[in-house]
């Protein structure tokens, strides 16, 4: 029989059209224009699993609001290194999206990002001792210094007046706000990226198309198995490098390319569901993510947050989101995909996650059963007032927790973004969820100097890196006036001072 595979030859392949595979295509592509670069994806359409609306929190993940990322130590202070290192990620981001837009790269800003204020909040005098050291904390240091903090009843009234709807004045709350914060559709700024990079000569976007096999070749680079789904047809793809960025269907495709960089790799799928609201009053009396603290055992996706979003110019009310266990890896995978990531390499890490992780399971045992009843009790402690009828529940996202050795050879549940590349830089894989997508541009720049360590610091390379990221090569922590300067500007391209 004759042999009808397609076969074709790239520098560059990227398997899955999410916000990291939209990313890393357009910094390669200003970095080195005649590098001719394949995208796979399995879905008929760009970011439809982790970087679509409704499966994305769309908070612009700064560490402002999320108590997550600064936990309380035994001594009662509180660590705030992790939140540091996010919220200079994300002013890298936004010089990136900033300069898109002032290159007419992407359209007009408003598309993918408003400005919507970052709140803390909580109650118990131990939660408010909490929030008022961790504010102390982040204030003194810049990126941090306009945040507020206020125990005081009226003040919280006018920060977030349908939060304090129907509460009592003698209550022990607390809360603390970013004006700075943003709501970021990271579904509608993935297709913007998607739909520049199709325009360029050397790019090829392949919809409907699911990777089957891939194999390293004896002289490093990669031959990459693709069927068609939607006519069957075989391609093979030759390339020297691969990404895969394809959220939960990541660690699969890992385990396909046999490389020990992947061994002892396991993941732990967590779904999710929002309570949305469908009432235009109670929706137009609240401009805010509010954040609180999780509940124990619970992932960080799960940190429950009522939140402001504007979807395709729709200005919409969240709560959630809440936490479930499937055994899928995507929204639109399959109940096998957690069974059959089980290999001889990861058992071993993923039993002892397991026994390890004790109240996480039992967490997402009591999210399972819970009833409406329970839900909206949930609801009713971030807002007193709330009826149930004004509220409905929504399918959110599927995550995929990373599980990997740790030094005692048992298995560690990391809840943030995992980078693995092998030694030759030939192939790189992002796992995990929270911060991803408002970090995306730190870690596709992050990778690009694992990966392509021969061009990164050459003067040509450096130069348009310094171009599209002003800040680059340093941290905007310990230089203010920097940091001012790139906020105003990068407020002004975006627009955020206008919304």
């Amino acid at each position: 029989m004759p042999d009808n595979t397609i076969r074709s030859n790239s520098e560059v392949v990227l398997i899955g059209a999410g916000i990291m595979s939209a990313t890393l295509g357009v910094i390669l592509k200003e970095l080195q224009p005649d590098i001719k670069i394949e995208i796979y994806e399995r879905l008929d359409v760009a970011a439809a699993e982790s970087s679509d609306a409704w499966n994305n929190a769309g908070t612009g993940h700064s560490a402002f609001c999320e108590l997550n990322y600064t936990p309380e130590k035994a001594d009662g202070s509180v660590e705030i290194k992790k939140a540091i290192n996010i919220a200079e990620a994300f002013e890298v981001s936004r010089q990136f999206w900033s300069y898109l837009v002032k290159e007419n790269k992407v359209p007009s800003p408003e598309n993918f990002i408003k400005s919507v204020p970052h709140m803390s909040f909580v109650w118990g005098d131990k939660n408010v001792q909490y929030l008022k050291t961790r504010f102390e904390a982040l204030q003194a240091n810049p990126l941090f210094a306009d945040m507020l903090f206020s125990s005081d009843f009226e003040q919280l009234k006018q920060w977030m007046p349908l939060v304090m709807e129907g509460r009592q004045p003698d209550e022990k709350l607390a809360a603390t706000t970013m004006a700075i914060g943003t709501d970021v559709n990271f579904g509608a700024l993935t297709r913007s990226m998607f739909n520049y990079l199709q325009k360029l000569d050397g790019v090829s976007l392949y919809f409907n198309h699911e990777v089957k096999k891939l194999r390293q070749r004896d002289d490093k680079s990669w031959r990459i198995k693709i069927t068609d789904l939607e006519t069957g047809q075989k391609r093979k793809a030759y390339t020297k490098f691969v990404f895969i960025g394809a959220g939960g269907g990541s660690l699969p495709l890992l385990e396909k390319a046999n490389v020990p960089e992947g061994h002892g790799y396991g993941g732990f799928p967590v779904s999710g569901q929002w309570l949305k609201c469908t009432n235009p009053e109670v929706i137009a009396k609240h401009q805010a993510k509010v954040y609180g603290k999780a509940s124990v055992g619970a992932p960080p996706m799960s940190v429950p947050h009522i939140d402001t979003r504007v979807i395709d110019g729709e200005k919409a009310l969240l709560f959630g989101p809440f936490a479930g266990f499937s055994t899928r890896f995507l929204k639109n995978g399959s109940y096998l995909d957690l069974p059959l990531s089980i290999k001889a390499n990861n058992l071993i890490p993923m039993l002892s996650a397991g026994y390890n992780n004790i109240p996480l399971t039992k967490y997402l045992i009591e999210q399972v059963r819970q009833s409406p009843k329970d839900r909206i009790k949930a609801l009713r402690e971030y807002l007193p007032s709330a009826r149930s009828k004004d509220w409905v529940l929504e399918k959110a996202g599927q995550r995929v927790q990373v599980i990997k050795k740790g030094e005692n050879g048992g298995g560690v549940l990391e809840f943030g973004t995992e980078v693995i590349n092998t030694q030759d830089g030939t192939l790189a894989v992002l796992l995990g969820a929270s911060p991803g997508a408002s970090t995306a541009v730190s870690i596709m720049v992050d990778l690009i100097g694992r990966c392509f360590k021969d061009q990164i610091n050459t003067p040509e390379w450096e130069a348009k890196l310094k171009n599209m990221i002003p800040s680059y090569k340093q941290t905007l922590n310990d230089k203010p006036e920097l940091l001012e300067d790139l906020r105003k500007q990068t407020a002004e391209v975006l627009k955020l001072n206008r919304n």
